[in-house]
């Protein structure tokens, strides 16, 4: 009894190994290789994954900073997309508040960035201008990330 459960945890230990061999594509029979082989590929993983963290840091950090505002009917189609940041949504309702903009539909994403499309009616379509619209939602951002939005061609 005692014999055959040596002989069985053996041979798990060898399939293991032989697992384990296969993983790291180690050419090395010994087991104190194939555990050294297997270190050094965690290694390489660890480092690969590193690398990745810093190149999805960069990405994320690379979100463009823009304002879109276009005129539709009776009022104005926005877009704003920028880094995260402390309470920009608040500050750019505040900005539509103060024009006497009303919001009618509003999409919100703050996953990675600040994404924000909104749909904006007003009594002054005919004296409000897109420029005007882009600006004051520029500033707001200006104030709240310290990031210069870049205006996007307006309609």
């Amino acid at each position: 009894m005692v014999v055959s459960r040596r002989v069985h945890r053996r041979l798990v230990l060898r399939r293991k190994f032989q697992v384990l061999r296969a993983l790291t594509c180690s050419k090395s029979v010994r087991k104190s290789n194939i555990i050294m082989d297997a270190f050094n590929y965690i290694k390489q993983l660890k480092l690969m994954i590193e690398a990745m963290k810093k190149q999805y840091a960069n990405l994320i950090n690379k979100v463009p900073k823009e304002v879109k505002v276009e005129k539709i009917e009776n009022g104005f189609l926005v877009r704003v997309t920028s880094e995260k940041g402390k309470d920009i949504l608040v500050s750019v309702l505040e900005v539509f508040e103060e024009m006497g903009l009303n919001v009618v539909h509003a999409r919100v994403s703050c996953t990675h960035s600040f994404c924000m499309e909104a749909i904006i009616e007003t009594d002054q379509v005919e004296t409000l201008e897109v420029k005007e619209v882009t600006q004051a939602i520029s500033k707001a951002l200006e104030k709240k990330i310290g990031v210069r939005a870049a205006p996007f061609d307006t309609m």
